[in-house]
């Protein structure tokens, strides 16, 4: 072919690439698309459960809806409150938000449900909560315990969606019931590939709800948007991940807190630093935990020295690349660590549970402990990671 002609095609190519690049909508929450909920809303008493994540552009949602006419009667209060500042695991109270004079109820202290008396005077709720895509982020658990007081109570529940930073990552063990505990309460993989609607959708598909109810449902899909795309939170979900890093190492580093080590609680760069003092001698890096007023008051191995990894600057396009979690650092750092009968006491720590109730069975702790392959490992979740996959196209809203 003549070579002119050739560089005119690719030129053409080009520049239809470049057209189509340009002409790409971005991405708009559920939230941001107020012209799809607001008819639905004015007039009726609304409730709202949501969290510092919970913005339209730079404004909150309660304070949104308020300037829009919306009557908000009160808000349900998650894990780290309502505005997103108390650490992870601590109890949270009944409040009147400051800003807006709106009674806060807590749904993360004395009860984790709204009750038949807290919905008397509501007649539709909103759930808006960034989630980071991970079995063990309690945001999915309160979602369910919503739709279960909703179903109870006969009231519908509207889900603004947003995306899920982590939606191309569906890996790990399905959870074996027996390890059900607050940090997993369905039998999911540890990264389970969902937006918290999709998540929505297949608690009521599969009779996950108590007693099998099914909660009426009304969902606001994010816009232009499919699972393979890279998101960049604009608000951190917790006080703990607060960077872009923290969330996408999230799904391979929150396996430390059922370990003998510090995975960077006590420090600005949490789930991105993993250490101990024991690590002396073996690794170069150090990094030193402190008390930080909302974010971890009293961490392992406070105030000492910690030696290990460094991840603040590891190329998370790996991850990606390899849709897998990353096995390598706990497998890397059992070996190391000169006291292995330490490793998994949880005893030994102030921190969130046992391994077994991370990862999700009970094989995990001796398959290290033995030096197992990760592919033997991985071959271990078979045919449960399979068979959830498929369960899972049932409920997809997104590519």
């Amino acid at each position: 072919m003549n070579p002119f002609r050739v560089l005119i095609i690719l030129c053409f190519i080009g520049s239809m690439s470049s057209l189509t690049l340009a002409q790409t909508p971005s991405i708009r929450t559920g939230a941001e698309q107020t012209e799809l909920y607001l008819p639905i809303l004015k007039g009726k008493r609304v409730a709202i459960m949501a969290n510092q994540t919970a913005i339209i552009g730079k404004t909150h949602l309660v304070d949104s809806l308020l300037t829009m006419g919306i009557q908000v009667v009160k808000v349900f209060g998650p894990e780290h409150g309502f505005r997103g500042d108390v650490s992870a695991g601590e109890k949270v109270s009944d409040e009147t938000d400051s800003k807006t004079g709106i009674p806060i109820i807590s749904l993360y202290g004395k009860k984790n449900k709204p009750s038949k008396e807290d919905l008397a005077d509501v007649d539709i709720l909103i759930y808006d909560l960034q989630d980071v895509g991970v079995r063990f982020y309690t945001n999915i658990n309160a979602l369910a315990r919503l739709m279960e007081a909703c179903a109870a109570n006969g009231k519908e529940l509207m889900i603004l969606d947003r995306p899920n930073p982590n939606a191309y990552l569906i890996d790990g063990p399905i959870l074996d019931m027996k390890y059900k505990s607050g940090i997993g309460m369905f039998p999911l993989p540890m990264s389970h590939g969902l937006t918290v609607a999709e998540f929505a959708q297949m608690a009521n598909g599969e009779g996950w709800l108590t007693d099998g109810v099914k909660c009426k449902l009304h969902i606001i899909p994010v816009a232009n948007y499919h699972h393979d795309m890279e998101y960049t939170l604009p608000v951190p979900p917790s006080p703990n991940l607060n960077t872009q890093q923290a969330v996408l190492l999230y799904p391979s580093t929150c396996m430390f807190e059922g370990v003998y080590l510090n995975h960077g609680r006590g420090t600005y760069s949490p789930f991105t630093v993993l250490g101990s003092p024991e690590l002396k001698g073996i690794y170069e890096f150090s990094y030193t935990p402190t008390g930080i007023k909302g974010m971890a008051e009293t961490p392992l191995f406070m105030d000492q020295v910690c030696y290990g990894l460094d991840l603040r600057e590891f190329d998370t396009d790996e991850l990606r690349k390899s849709g897998q979690i990353n096995f390598k650092w706990i497998m890397e750092l059992y070996k190391a660590h000169p006291h292995k009968e330490k490793f998994f006491d949880s005893s030994l720590s102030n921190q969130m549970g046992t391994i077994e109730k991370l990862i999700g069975t009970g094989d995990f702790r001796q398959q290290i402990i033995s030096g197992v392959s990760e592919e033997e490992i991985r071959a271990s979740w078979e045919p449960g990671l399979s068979q959830y996959k498929e369960m899972r196209k049932k409920y997809l809203i997104y590519p």
